[in-house]
């Protein structure tokens, strides 16, 4: 297998086939791992600490690294950020990428919050209270219970819409999509990830560093299920809509409801399942 710089890599593959076996050249979505590490400075001093490594498509690391820290609740907005930039080490390999977020000065990093939050995998143990309880400390503004409404023959299209812009999937059928959409299902960003959960922090941190959070206006579309991490960086973007192509996990419908959001399950073809926020969906 040969490496190439960027979101795909080259490699032969012997295919099989009912009638025949040759070999020729296939393109895989690339998976590299990144590390995050966030920048506190106080006076002269910054304080560095390594938050999280993440397996993630190269590219959008930035978006990517300010959207997982927007999620956790470490940056609040834009005007917490001082930069953002690569890192290099001589410690680790060079394919070992490091995305380092600087805050401004007088932001705190608020370590006890890093510890409470980071619910990374589904196999952390935390009971779906204590779930809720800590994504309720993240967001930092309630959805609005009215506002944003979408037309019921809309939400079946946004699917086709998000792979129509899936460019890396279209060349290795190896990657996820987060796409934001407005009320008529006109697609303003997509992002593409091997993790579900990296394309939402990418297509977040995107509008984080434009400054357009919250996210009152837009819905949320994903091209896999829809997990309580997923709705849990909805929430705390302030989106009160979150389509899937796939089914919805129990937490994340608890999560939906307990935010009052709207969550759409299995939107494909010409149907979908609403599992929380109904009114938010209408016939006109």
């Amino acid at each position: 297998m040969s490496r190439a710089a960027g979101r795909t890599t080259s490699a032969w593959v012997r295919r099989v086939r009912a009638d025949r076996v040759d070999e020729a050249a296939d393109v895989l979505a690339t998976e590299e791992p990144m590390e995050i590490r966030v920048v506190a400075v106080e006076g002269s001093e910054e304080l560095e600490r390594s938050l999280s490594v993440t397996m993630r498509t190269p590219g959008n690391d930035f978006e990517l690294a300010v959207g997982f820290l927007y999620g956790e609740g470490i940056l609040r907005g834009k005007s917490d950020l001082d930069r953002v930039a690569y890192c290099t080490s001589p410690d680790v390999a060079q394919e070992y990428n490091i995305v380092s977020v600087v805050l401004r000065e007088g932001v705190c990093l608020d370590a006890a919050k890093l510890e409470r939050h980071f619910y990374t995998t589904s196999s952390c143990g935390v009971c779906g209270k204590t779930s809720l309880d800590a994504v309720r400390s993240l967001a930092p503004a309630p959805i609005p219970p009215d506002g944003l409404t979408v037309r019921r023959s809309v939400i079946p299209s946004l699917p086709d819409r998000l792979r129509e812009r899936q460019e890396v999937f279209s060349a290795t059928g190896g990657l996820h999509a987060a796409g934001l959409f407005d009320a008529d299902g006109r697609l303003d960003a997509v992002r593409e990830d091997v993790g579900r959960h990296n394309a939402v922090d990418k297509v977040v941190g995107a509008m984080v560093l434009a400054g357009h959070v919250p996210l009152h206006d837009r819905l949320l579309a994903v091209s896999g299920r829809a997990s309580f991490e997923i709705v849990q960086k909805a929430a705390v973007a302030g989106l009160p809509i979150v389509v899937a192509v796939g089914a919805p996990s129990s937490l994340a419908v608890d999560l939906a409801k307990a935010f009052g959001m709207t969550l759409v399950g299995f939107a494909r073809g010409t149907g979908f399942n609403v599992y929380a926020g109904s009114h938010r969906i209408v016939d006109a």
